[in-house]
């Protein structure tokens, strides 16, 4: 085994032994407090909200940074097709 795949096996299996008892308080509860449907049904709808907003966000940034590559390969082409920069002297 070589020494990086030693040392993820070591903080995986550690990781997955320490999880159950990350926050856990005596009674249970976790650092929220007690958790009901309300609770529950809220976190649902806000990851509801969240992951199309975060596709939307994703995708117009893409968007522009491909529109800004296509307007530097048109200015790239359009100086190159330019008569000042042929011929030389």
């Amino acid at each position: 085994m070589t020494a990086f795949a030693r040392i993820a096996l070591t903080t995986c299996v550690t990781f997955a032994l320490l999880a159950p008892s990350a926050f856990a308080q005596a009674s249970g509860e976790g650092l929220y407090g007690e958790t009901n449907d309300r609770v529950v049904t809220k976190a649902g709808f806000i990851l509801i909200a969240f992951f199309p907003l975060f596709i939307l966000t994703m995708s117009l940034i893409q968007w522009k940074l491909e529109k800004r590559k296509d307007e530097k390969k048109a200015a790239a082409k359009s100086r190159a097709n330019d008569e000042i920069w042929k011929g030389g002297w």
